[in-house]
């Protein structure tokens, strides 16, 4: 339980700052941090979250490291995104695998980790988690595109205002072939997870229908 509190502590922690970067004053819906508290308490805010956070990991080495490894990735990937945009599919993938797909990993990987599961357990979690963040991300981009903001519950057509890379754009792509790129990435993840070595469980199932989910989200 401490482990899932962490990460989802994480996560709030790097959607505060999300927000502050792209200037979004909505999120799911609601006034984001920065455009309800100013960004100087939304950051104090999201420094306090990392710290209880790391408070809760700090009793196991191999959930430190995971997490710690996640933080790099998305740090590396905010940063690059900020100084120079991805020209090509193959950029645009790395960038969401360190923005999105690394998050997503620790989450999966904390799992296995209490688990007490071996390293190729571990890493097939892993590698499950980071594909299905990649298509979370590429179907983002899509409703980005598409969606109406009062159904997605935040602002559309942000990409384009805040000359992010999307994979639409950066892949001259069409909502339809972006789409498809992410359900391959959906299909890269249900391979690692039947690679691993655990009877069919109803966690097992719901995972799969995760996968198979976040490409077909609505918002």
């Amino acid at each position: 339980v401490e482990f899932a509190v962490g990460i989802e502590l994480v996560h709030s922690a790097s959607l505060v700052v999300d927000d502050i970067i792209d200037r979004s004053e909505l999120r799911r819906g609601t006034p984001s941090a920065w455009a309800e508290y100013g960004h100087g308490p939304a950051i104090v805010a999201s420094d306090g979250l990392l710290g209880e956070a790391f408070g809760l990991f700090s009793t196991n080495e191999r959930a430190m490291q995971a997490v710690s490894e996640s933080m790099v990735e998305l740090g590396e990937g905010e940063a690059t995104e900020l100084v120079a945009q991805p020209t090509s599919e193959e950029e645009y993938v790395e960038l969401a695998r360190r923005k999105t797909g690394a998050l997503f990993r620790a989450a999966a990987e904390l799992g296995a980790i209490a688990a007490d599961a071996d390293a190729y357990t571990v890493e097939n979690f892993g590698t499950y988690a980071e594909k299905v963040g990649v298509a979370f991300q590429m179907r983002d981009d899509v409703l980005d595109a598409t969606a109406d903001s009062d159904d997605l519950g935040k602002p559309t057509g942000h990409d384009a205002e805040m000359e992010r890379p999307s994979l639409v754009q950066v892949g001259d792509l069409t909502p339809e072939e972006a789409n498809e790129r992410a359900r391959e990435q959906s299909q890269v993840a249900l391979d690692a997870l039947e690679a691993v070595d655990a009877d069919s469980s109803k966690a097992l199932e719901y995972l799969r229908d995760l996968a198979e989910f976040v490409v077909v989200r609505e918002r």
